[in-house]
């Protein structure tokens, strides 16, 4: 708000003004010195006199008062109101609804329109799921399906771009519906009016659900749910998760300990299919569960609404199968144990290579007196030396692989034939076995491919296995000096660590009592690799400790550049698959497989897709991204990706991808939900060479009612800092006639000055008068000559 100044007309009379001041100040101090009284009374006086001489002499000086102020019609101020569904909301106790409210404040004859619309050029739009012009908002019902606020007035802000917009008064409840963040530094001042403060209806409604997908065995799939139970204080609140055939997969339950409780549900479930899936979120009071499950809908009597008891979300079980490469020094019972617990999962395959005997030095028997071969050994060369068998070669065998071709020539040599896996895991294996090209290639295979690599303990592992100085044991999350050896004369019994117990894939129960109590009776080891400390950024998520109470790291972990890389120092983790008591103890399969599932998680593939909801405040609607990579994963350029996206109802679209101009190799397509429900899209690329890439398939959900009902209670906060960021304020919808009026004092884009003389102003003499009457006064009553 903008102060007027104080000018002078005719600043040459000041020394007339000061040549009358002077002397009546002289005769007024000489004339309240000499008179009788208190000190305080003779000042206060004194005072009241010479400010009515001072307003009187100041005449001459011709005071004016001058500012700025926004030319009438120049400026655009635009009037947005909020046509969503949630406005249809009705607090407790109230007959008429938020948008009632609303209805009567915007009424074509209010005062504050008709100021408005002479001061300003008044612009009238409405918003929900889009901004759209309603000059006079004939068209206000209320029955918008989303609350697009940062969309609609990023839409207004470039409408009106270059355009002297002076301000944007906004009647919404501040429930907002899309993801997308306000551009503050192109928006004018926002003036936000919201319904008056007030008990929230009864109802109870899904505020979020978020899906995490794991690589815990028991419960891979965790759903956390919130909700808000407005009304039903001391109630017992059911929250039901289930697939798209109807079946149960989890039930939880929750007390609403106050009128307006927040409560938080956990589902935890083994998807019995694989693949993208939708699952049914319910919350509902008590009374209404039979209902719900026979399909019926929460009785609607009590709640202001249902459209918000109802989620779906998406939950993708699918990828795969994820390829591990198991590299071993020698035939042990690791790999035998480790590819009997992934033989049964569909996700992962396991390919081994395992060496069984070491390269030995090639001799020459050769005679002493001319150098020529011995003729012991003559008749005994291959007629084909390139396709004899070396003996200073390492013998090696492959299992589980796809053709015959894979692996022939052992450890890959080329990124593109390394890259097809997704982990590779070495097992008592030294450095030596490995080319220096090869260690560099499984450096690359981490950083760039983005793979996962895990070290298991042994005697040619870590320290002893001379990884010191190589780009492997760059790679590893712990330090190696090359002087470490491996312990084998006492047992290890292992703990988790504080990090362990918040790696889902470390532990084995659900409970942390239960996973203490599997812990203690487990089988203790007697082979544990020693390292160097813990490199920054790794984390120890289990320990070994000795009978005699030494404590050495026994699993640490960390992530290098695009993938993970983890440590697991015990060298006879077999011991657990021998010694189980029962045959059906399945705990050594399951900790294997978690752990393939983590190495295996979050690794690119040279096909991806994902659809993600428009954040660039335009319209409402998801992004489908395809990201293309070559065999090397190198973004694909100058490649073809379309859509075949699947609508609730069945019926299909095909939309053609285009590159994205932010991002190498990958492929955008903008889709726009017409109607509520499940969407599925199936992806399929063509490399530049025209070769086919497969199929991807990801999914979403549009919802824009349990979306739009999310939140009962207006959200002042969002609005409150909507005004602080723009330059506005919250406006209180029964001071609009006040608001508007202030508007002239306001900065706007085109203004125009004024003055106004204030000596001109009757209050300017009446001020004066009354000094001069209550001094009067002052000495009447006080006895003062």
């Amino acid at each position: 708000m903008r102060l007027p100044s104080l000018i002078w007309g005719s600043p040459e009379w000041l020394i007339g003004a000061v040549a009358l001041v002077v002397p009546a100040l002289a005769v007024l101090a000489w004339g309240y010195i000499r008179a009788t009284g208190s000190r305080g009374l003779r000042l206060g006086g004194a005072t009241l006199k010479l400010a009515a001489i001072v307003a009187l002499a100041a005449c001459l000086l011709e005071p004016l008062l001058s500012g700025v102020r926004p030319r009438p019609g120049a400026n655009v101020f635009a009037v947005v109101v909020d046509d969503s569904q949630s406005l249809q909301v009705r607090d407790r106790g109230e007959s008429a609804s938020r948008g009632d409210g609303f209805r009567a404040l915007l009424a074509p004859d209010a005062a504050w329109r008709g100021r408005l619309a002479r001061d300003f050029d008044e612009r009238d739009f409405l918003l929900d799921a889009r901004l759209r012009a309603d000059q006079g908002l004939g068209s206000l019902s209320f029955n918008g399906t989303s609350s697009a606020i940062s969309t609609s007035l990023a839409a207004l802000a470039r409408r009106f771009r270059g355009l002297p917009l002076a301000g944007v008064l906004l009647f919404t409840d501040g429930c907002r519906t899309d993801s997308g963040e306000v551009d503050w530094s192109g928006l004018p001042p926002v003036y936000p009016v919201a319904p008056p403060p007030r008990e929230p209806a009864d109802d109870i409604g899904l505020t979020s659900v978020v899906v995490t997908e794991s690589n815990f065995e028991a419960a891979p799939v965790a759903i956390t749910a919130e909700a808000r139970a407005a009304g039903f204080k001391g109630e017992t609140i059911v929250a039901l998760a289930r697939d798209q055939e109807g079946k149960v997969l989890d039930r939880q339950t929750a007390v609403a300990a106050s009128d307006d409780a927040q409560l938080a549900f956990r589902f935890q479930f083994r998807p019995e299919k694989k693949g993208l899936a939708f699952v049914r979120v319910d919350a509902f009071a008590t009374a209404d569960e039979e209902q719900v499950k026979a399909g019926g809908a929460p009785s609607a009597t009590r709640e202001q609404t249902l459209a918000n008891n109802t989620r779906l979300v998406v939950v993708d079980q699918g990828g795969g199968p994820y390829r591990i490469l198991y590299v071993g020094g020698r035939p042990n019972w690791e790999f035998k144990f480790l590819r009997r617990a992934l033989e049964d999962d569909e996700q992962v395959q396991l390919v081994g290579l395992l060496r069984i005997a070491k390269r030995q030095p090639k001799f020459d028997f050769r005679s002493s007196q001319n150098g020529a071969t011995s003729p012991l050994f003559d008749g005994f060369d291959h007629p084909d030396p390139d396709a004899a068998e070396r003996a200073d070669q390492p013998v090696l065998i492959r299992l589980g692989t796809l053709d015959e071709v894979e692996l022939r020539d052992g450890f890959p040599q080329s990124a593109e034939e390394l890259f097809r896996y997704h982990a590779i895991v070495i097992d008592d294996l030294e450095a030596a076995f490995f080319t220096p090209d090869q260690l560099s290639l499984v450096r690359r295979f981490v950083s760039e491919r983005g793979g996962g690599l895990l070290m298991l303990g042994g005697l040619d592992s870590f320290g002893e296995g001379r990884y010191d100085r190589t780009p492997v044991g760059e790679l590893l999350p712990v330090y190696l000096n090359g002087r470490e050896s491996t312990a084998v004369d006492q047992e290890y019994v292992m703990k988790l660590t504080r990090d362990g117990w918040l790696q889902p894939w470390v532990r084995l129960r659900k409970t942390e009592d239960e996973e203490r109590e599997r812990l203690a009776t487990a089988t203790p080891y007697r082979v544990l690799s020693r390292v160097g400390a813990l490199k920054p950024g790794a984390v120890v998520l289990a320990e070994a400790t000795s009978g005699s109470g030494e404590v050495a790291p026994a699993l640490a972990a960390q992530p290098f550049g695009m993938g993970r890389v983890a440590a697991l120092l015990i060298g006879d983790l077999w011991r657990s698959a021998i010694r189980r008591q029962d045959p059906l103890d399945e705990d050594f399969d399951r900790a294997w497989r978690q752990t393939a599932r983590w190495l295996t998680a979050d690794v690119p593939d040279r096909f991806q897709v994902e659809a993600k909801p428009r954040t660039d405040g335009s319209n409402p609607g998801v992004i489908l991204t395809a990201r293309l990579r070559d065999p090397v994963y190198r973004p694909l350029d100058n490649a073809k990706a379309s859509f075949r996206v699947i609508l609730p109802g069945g019926s299909e679209l095909v939309l053609d991808a285009e590159p994205d101009p932010n991002e190498r190799g990958a492929y955008v397509a903008p889709y726009t939900p017409k109607a509520p429900g499940p969407y599925r899209a199936i992806a399929t690329a063509a490399g530049p060479d025209g070769a086919t890439m497969g199929e991807r398939e990801t999914g979403w959900v549009s919802q824009s009612a349990a979306d739009e009902f999310a939140h009962l209670t207006p959200d002042r906060e969002f609005l409150g800092a909507l005004a602080a960021q723009t330059g506005g304020e919250v406006v209180d919808g029964a001071r609009l006639d006040q608001f508007v009026a202030s508007l002239e004092t306001r900065a706007a884009p085109i203004t125009e000055p004024w003055t106004i003389p204030a000596w001109h102003n009757p209050l300017f003499f009446l001020a004066a008068i009354l000094c001069l009457a209550a001094e009067w006064g002052l000495r009447r009553t006080h006895g003062l000559p």
